[in-house]
């Protein structure tokens, strides 16, 4: 995602990637973005897209209302754009953003981390996060409750994020996955 991309073209994206592969998700996304004809996806131009052509573009019911809930609550102000995002806490953006249908806390922390480059963030639900955690401090490779992380995480703060791209390459680089 790049760093000026808005919070709705960023959480438009990830609603549509979400539980697919990359590759479909890509075409999908592709697809959407064609909709609105070279001009950056908005709130507005969204609502204005029929949903025959949202679901002919490849979104499925779920993914279609979820963009039209999001599309909505940001042009009711719930959900901000990314510079008035950013004098946020982490916390209160979690809020803000897991009122939209299909947003959860997952993908919440992704935009944190990925989007607003927030330091702090440790995704205790990420199965990846999980998986390498068991395996580097508890030597198994049964995955352990997302209560043991967040204990264990608090010696990270305050960059937990770092700690959580570390235990993603480590599944990376040893095939554990």
């Amino acid at each position: 995602m790049p760093k000026d991309q808005d919070t709705f073209e960023s959480l438009v994206q990830s609603i549509v990637y979400q539980q697919l592969n990359g590759k479909a998700a890509a075409t999908i996304h592709g697809r959407v973005l064609a909709l609105f004809k070279g001009k950056a996806p908005t709130p507005e131009r969204l609502l204005k897209l029929p949903k025959a052509k949202l679901r002919g573009a490849g979104l499925s019911e779920n993914k279609f209302l979820a963009v039209r809930d999001l599309a909505k609550k940001c042009l009711s102000g719930i959900v901000k754009p990314r510079v008035e995002l950013e004098d946020l806490s982490d916390m209160e953006i979690i809020e803000r953003l897991t009122e939209v249908r299909g947003i959860g806390e997952w993908t919440v922390q992704m935009f944190l981390m990925f989007k607003l480059g927030r330091p702090d963030v440790l995704p205790t639900g990420d199965y990846g996060v999980r998986k390498a955690f068991g395996l580097l401090y508890r030597k198994t490779a049964a995955l352990p409750p997302a209560s043991a992380l967040e204990k264990h995480g608090k010696l990270w703060a305050p960059y937990r994020t770092v700690a959580s791209w570390y235990l993603w390459r480590r599944l990376d680089t040893k095939g554990q996955s």
